[in-house]
């Protein structure tokens, strides 16, 4: 049986709240706890996260989710890490993870000869399924914190800008007619940096171009929405595989 979600409209909301949530608050985190500690914590829950996700035999809402919501937070700590603790520039970060997103796929593709999300119904399949999640998330983050920061965009502009890119795919679907499993991955990546560069918005200082609303409080509320949300497909099943 499908161990992911259909590819509806709350698909994508969700998939877009989890970004931002996992943006502050592996920010909130970092600053809270020792980075090492906060690091390994991150990776503990998502281990323990991904554990109860292998171990069930069909997609289950809460357990989709929460494994996807340790994925960003444990995404962004990656990324981050190589930007602050290691000095390595988002452009060259942005780079490595693109690099080995495109690694990720072609030797999937050749094991597997598809990388359609509707064929994830083997435990090898999975296991490409979440590194490609695992990578699209550390690649979106270093994508949007180049555009913020390194191109002088800023939190907000980067955000639009990510919007409209992210309609693109839609409309050479819908339009042109183009590969539905190239057109999904190519939205999937930008609904990292589209939800992070919101959230970063709302969250950081007004000296950084923010509302300073916190990242606490910024990812308090994101997470609120996302028990909403999740809660209500766990009971109606509305994005389960028919």
């Amino acid at each position: 049986m499908s161990k992911v979600p259909e590819v509806t409209a709350y698909f994508w909301i969700v998939k877009v709240l989890t970004t931002g949530m996992g943006e502050t608050t592996s920010d909130y985190l970092a600053h809270r706890l020792n980075p090492i500690v906060a690091v390994a914590l991150a990776g503990i829950l998502l281990a323990a996260s991904l554990a109860v996700q292998f171990g069930v035999r069909r997609y289950v809402a809460w357990i989709y989710w929460t494994s996807i919501t340790m994925v960003s937070v444990f995404g962004t700590m990656a990324a981050d890490v190589l930007h602050v603790a290691l000095g390595i520039p988002y452009v060259i970060s942005t780079a490595f993870f693109l690099v080995a997103l495109a690694a990720i796929f072609a030797i999937w593709y050749a094991s597997e000869k598809t990388l359609s999300i509707h064929s994830i119904v083997t435990r090898r399949r999975e296991l490409f399924y979440w590194a490609t999640v695992m990578t699209t998330f550390a690649l979106g983050t270093a994508t949007g914190d180049m555009t913020a920061v390194t191109v002088h965009l800023g939190y907000l502009a980067s955000g639009v800008m990510f919007a409209v890119l992210i309609a693109l795919p839609a409309l050479a679907y819908l339009w042109l007619r183009m590969n539905a499993v190239l057109t999904f991955w190519f939205a999937y990546v930008l609904t990292r940096p589209l939800g992070a560069s919101f959230a970063d918005w709302m969250g950081v200082p007004r000296a950084r171009g923010g509302l300073a609303l916190g990242t606490g409080p910024v990812s308090l509320f994101l997470a609120v929405i996302i028990v909403g949300f999740v809660g209500y497909l766990t009971v109606t099943r509305k994005d389960a595989a028919r």
